[in-house]
């Protein structure tokens, strides 16, 4: 059995941060498949009593833990392995800084963006979508800005702020309707970096579910 079990599926890039971590460091682990889509999973009292009380994934189990929240997950890891940990308490409150960015401007609107564009029936209403993308479109300009001149969002070696950054980043450009990596060059760049680091999968390959049945 694998030292750890992630409870995820491959359209979250929620359980992505986690998934992909787990691959960068090179931990023993397997995928728990959450059927969100058809079966309403993660919805189910069985599935709020037995895994995650909050009703959502990832959830990542070790040791006899059970852990949702994608950051506390990061955090684990990382304090586990040794691995994208910051440095000293200045660092390691900078990385928490952008996680919670990330978590509530960034990928905090993304996702629900793209989960109304791609999954929602019916899609999302135009006027919330149109107020999704605007502030989209500013957080990204915000880490774009970060990114110019360091390779990383804290410098120059990647952090877990990294990895939770790039939840949703790597999906294709069509699930958005714009190509964020080719209007924001920094970005861009940055997750060319991320990508070439030993481990790196692409969600739909890391994780099960994809693609959904037709």
């Amino acid at each position: 059995m694998a030292d750890y079990q992630l409870y995820c599926f491959a359209q979250s890039g929620n359980a992505y941060r986690a998934a992909l971590m787990l691959n960068l460091i090179g931990a023993d682990w397997r995928p728990v498949f959450v059927d969100f889509f058809a079966g309403g999973e993660t919805r189910t009292p069985e599935y709020r009593a037995n895994v995650n009380e909050m009703g959502e994934a990832p959830v990542l189990v070790h040791d006899g833990k059970k852990l949702s929240q994608s950051g506390v997950i990061l955090t684990y890891l990382a304090e586990r392995s040794g691995k994208f940990v910051p440095n000293g308490d200045d660092e390691r409150l900078e990385a928490l800084r952008w996680i919670i960015f990330d978590n509530q401007k960034l990928n905090g609107y993304l996702g629900p963006y793209r989960f109304l564009k791609n999954f929602a029936k019916p899609a999302g209403n135009p006027d919330v979508m149109a107020f999704l993308k605007g502030r989209i479109m500013g957080s990204l300009g915000i880490l774009d800005k970060r990114l110019a001149g360091r390779a990383f969002v804290l410098g120059e070696r990647p952090t877990i702020a990294d990895l939770s950054l790039v939840a949703y980043l790597y999906y294709p450009a069509e699930e958005f309707g714009f190509d964020i990596a080719a209007d924001f060059k920094n970005i861009g760049a940055w997750l060319d970096r991320v990508k070439a680091l030993p481990g790196w999968k692409h969600p739909y390959d890391l994780m099960p579910g994809h693609p959904l049945p037709s």
